[in-house]
């Protein structure tokens, strides 16, 4: 009787951790970006935060969907993908409208002593198929436009290729290395700079304790290899960070003013 007992109170703390790491999986890596959002609103300036972070998301994660088509992997991995892609466009639709009224209170302001003339912001638009202005356009909808030929032509290659094992794997492969590569930026810029002034320690820990996680979580789930592998990738590239942050203190930091790099609002 016992026994059973406590086999039954086994079960339910089971059931408890999994839907917590359940939970923590999907909702984590989007936590950042909440008060990144805040800011924005708050300061009405996006300038420090790089949509190429939005843009290397949304590709890791649309691509990992497809993925799913091929290779099955759990459920709540699914769900992080979908929550990261509405939070990297509504990120956009963000810093595109912030953008967009700088540039027009920089044109009112060029104006003053010509107040008859009329004050335009240049448009730069998706379908003008300008490489110069390549995701750096007026509207949102245009980042809406490219996210949809982008997701329409990898449905539509993945779904020609689907029967091929070695293509499967790729696109998995692809998907994870995107994600896995956002830390670089970062530790090169140390590297550059020969200093961590002006990176957040405390960032780089929630960085090297959510990428842990995630990494043990793929392994306990029995996730594709590709995830595992490119989370081990991510923790080495968060310890090496740590090691810098260390190995500069050792010598004199010189005073330089250097921003942390846009991968300060990377997923966890």
């Amino acid at each position: 009787m016992d026994e059973v007992v406590m086999d039954q109170i086994m079960y339910v703390v089971h059931q408890v951790v999994s839907w917590i790491a359940s939970v923590a999986i999907i909702f984590g890596g989007v936590v950042p970006y909440i008060p990144q959002y805040r800011d924005i609103r708050r300061t009405q300036n996006a300038e420090g935060f790089s949509t190429y972070v939005c843009l290397v998301l949304l590709v890791a994660n649309i691509l990992r969907i497809l993925f799913r088509f091929g290779r099955y992997f759990e459920t709540p991995l699914l769900w992080q993908s979908i929550i990261m892609i509405i939070t990297m466009l509504i990120m956009l639709n963000l810093c595109t409208s912030v953008r967009m009224v700088t540039e027009l209170n920089t044109k009112r302001r060029s104006f003053t002593d010509s107040k008859d003339e009329e004050i335009k912001v240049p448009k730069r638009l998706f379908l003008d198929f300008d490489w110069s202005h390549f995701w750096f356009w007026s509207h949102f909808v245009d980042y809406l436009q490219c996210v949809l030929a982008f997701t329409v032509l990898a449905t539509y290659v993945t779904y020609l290729l689907l029967d091929s094992v070695l293509f499967v794997e790729s696109l998995g492969f692809l998907a994870v290395f995107t994600e896995a590569m956002l830390g670089t930026p970062q530790l090169y810029c140390n590297y550059q700079n020969k200093s961590t002034e002006g990176m957040s320690i405390k960032m780089v820990l929630m960085w090297t304790s959510g990428d842990t996680f995630k990494t043990g979580y793929f392994l306990l789930t029995q996730a594709p290899m590709q995830f595992w592998i490119c989370g081990l990738l991510q923790v080495c590239v968060d310890f090496t960070i740590l090691f810098q942050v260390y190995y500069y203190s050792l010598f004199p930091q010189k005073p330089i003013s250097h921003t942390t790099h846009t991968t300060s609002a990377k997923a966890l």
